[in-house]
């Protein structure tokens, strides 16, 4: 628990289950008084009961086994539990009812034929493992079919809804309603699950269906051009600063980027429970494609269009309970632009347990709230903390992290206040200090002093390498575009001394629309340098440099498309970085190239150019 002073009160362990548990899915219950999680056992990897739903209590640690009944199986193939309430939690599970899984049979269901006549030729992106036939439907019918309960903290079970496949579970802030979303048949063999038929139900906490919210056909015909979405209602949310409110985008361009129209999505909001004469409002219309919005309360909440083949992107202010407010453009900017980014706003958590944006008070008046942001710069990523007067868009920077050492970042809100209103001169936050040879630390952040108290000390993870050597590097490639990378030495390497090094190098290339945007600097020389295993800085150990992110820009201005000269940009990105690593230490015939696997030609064409080169 936080104290009142910033630190934390003493530690409660948890107990009550067997030695050897493995817990996932952790998640607090509303008012903090419960958390649940599931347990289960490496010894009963065959057994069908090994997953179990646990719930602990705050104050004395215990924990216990929500489900006694061995019956009640629990389904993790999507989500798997929610809390409704402070006292109930709904569970997927498995139906009773389910058997054994089908058989394959000995003679194949046959070809399966599709004809595209009469239809317009749809591009599809490449995918894998999709559903390959018949038997593979019933398979997925099988597993991912659950049985929806409510189980309440005394143990006390009741079925809700029919069985179906739910992918997502969304109860209502007042705690009155709950919002299913499953999938259903017909299913598809080209798209994944996300496409497949959607449907959208609202029932309430009790078992009463309230009603259908969409049913969404097969959606296989999304054109591939960036910024097409799927026909119909998408992004259903629930308004988390109201009791029972609905609020959705849907496409008026058919969903094809490629149509010109105005608006292009329109913003929709509704009651869950709407009288029979009453219609959506519509909220916002845009004429890029709808990103997300951030509320805050029925005068202000945020909202995010975005462009792709552009790159541009506008935040709006809206007044959604005041009709008389008309919308207002706060910022617009390229996406690109890293170092215009503003930022994004501070979440503050309500009563229900939903997250709105905090409103800070000051001594001036007006609306405030604050943006937090990775404040690129050329000289690398400076976290920041600006106080911003949302009417007038007038920002303050309050805060910024270290420049010399320490990259500092702002992560969460501390300060509570049931309406979300935070007295600026009482803030609290969470922030994180790490450096490049220290890792990150957890601080509570005070204002108005600023004064920071330490609530972690966390060891070096992999203190054999804590002597590492890194930098971030800056160079040019032939046609002038400034890149970066991230250079990687092993600890004690003296170039005069060791010699030149064998050099690991991992990369993505990315699009961009501008010369500028693509030479900016995105990231910091202070950061700790944590070592994973998707991510090769284990090959210091091995006597290996390492560039890690050096950036590849497939740049196409104006008209041009990125690929236009894509194979001429990647060699030109590699080349640029291999001559630099070389200048520095770096051993030209032993350069290896690691990427993921979609981007294996990156390895190919870097090591075609390195035997051109040689």
């Amino acid at each position: 628990m936080l104290m009142d002073n910033g630190t934390l009160g003493p530690a409660k362990e948890v107990h009550g289950y067997a030695d050897g548990a493995k817990i996932n899915f952790v998640t607090w219950s509303p008012d903090g008084q419960h958390m649940a999680f599931t347990v289960r056992y490496e010894d009963k990897v065959d057994s069908s009961v090994n997953l179990s739903l646990w719930v602990a209590n705050a104050e004395s640690g215990e924990a216990r086994p929500l489900c006694i009944s061995e019956n009640i199986r629990l389904n993790a193939i999507f989500e798997l539990f929610v809390w409704v309430n402070d006292s109930t939690v709904l569970v997927c599970t498995i139906p009773s009812s389910r058997g054994n899984p089908p058989k394959k049979p000995l003679v194949p269901f046959g070809p399966r034929i599709r004809s595209n006549e009469h239809k317009n030729v749809v591009q599809m992106r490449a995918t894998k493992e999709m559903l390959k036939d018949l038997h593979e439907e019933q398979l997925f019918d099988y597993y991912a079919t659950s049985q929806l309960i409510l189980v309440s903290m005394d143990g006390q079970v009741k079925p809700i809804a029919p069985p179906a496949i739910y992918t997502a579970l969304d109860p209502s802030p007042n705690e009155k309603y709950l919002m299913l979303t499953s999938v259903h048949r017909p299913y598809s063999s080209i798209v994944s699950y996300e496409r497949f038929p959607k449907k959208v139900e609202l029932w309430t906490v009790d078992g009463t269906f309230i009603r259908e919210v969409c049913d969404l056909p097969l959606a296989e015909d999304i054109p591939i051009t960036s910024g097409s979405v799927r026909k119909g209602k998408r992004l259903i949310r629930w308004r988390p600063d109201m009791p029972s409110t609905l609020y959705w985008v849907e496409a008026q361009d058919g969903g094809d980027a490629n149509v010109n129209v105005s608006p292009r999505d329109i913003v929709y909001m509704e009651r869950a429970d709407p009288l029979n004469d009453e219609k959506p409002q519509v909220l916002l219309e845009l004429d890029l494609r709808y990103r997300r919005t951030s509320w805050c309360n029925g005068s202000h909440a945020l909202v995010y269009e975005h462009w792709y083949k552009t790159r541009r992107t506008r935040t709006w202010v809206i007044s959604p309970d005041c009709k008389d407010v008309s919308p207002q453009v706060l910022f617009e900017r390229s996406s690109e632009d890293a170092y215009s980014n503003p930022g994004s706003p501070i979440m503050c958590r309500t009563p229900a347990g939903t997250f709105v944006i905090a409103k800070i008070k000051t001594k001036y008046e007006g609306t405030y709230i604050l943006l937090k942001g990775q404040g690129a710069t050329p000289k690398g990523s400076i976290p920041f903390l600006d106080l911003l007067n949302i009417n007038t868009g007038v920002k303050e920077r309050i805060w910024e992290s270290s420049k010399e050492k320490y990259y500092e970042s702002v992560l969460a809100l501390m300060s509570y206040n049931p309406k979300c209103e935070i007295q600026l001169n009482q803030l609290k936050l969470l922030v994180s200090k790490e450096s490049r040879r220290e890792p990150a630390q957890y601080y509570i952040k005070i204002w108005p002093d600023k004064n920071q108290v330490q609530i972690t000390n966390y060891s070096h993870p992999h203190p054999q390498l804590a002597l590492l050597q890194k930098e971030v590097i800056r160079y040019q490639r032939k046609d002038g575009v400034k890149l970066t990378a991230t250079l990687y030495l092993p600890p004690g390497y003296n170039p005069s001394e060791d010699g030149p090094l064998p050099c690991l190098i991992w990369s993505y290339p990315g699009e961009f629309k501008s010369r500028e945007a693509a030479g900016q600097v995105r990231r910091s020389p202070n950061k700790f340098a944590r070592i994973s295993s998707n991510f090769p800085l284990l090959w210091l150990a091995r006597g290996f440099a390492v560039l890690a992110d050096p950036t590849i820009p497939i740049i196409g201005e104006g008209d041009q498309e990125a690929n236009d000269r894509y194979i001429e940009q990647l060699v030109a990105s590699a080349e640029a970085a291999v001559n630099e690593i070389v200048r520095r230490g770096v051993r030209f015939s032993l350069v290896f190239v690691f990427c993921q696997t979609i981007y294996v030609f990156l390895s190919v064409h870097c090591f075609l150019c390195f035997l051109y080169w040689g």
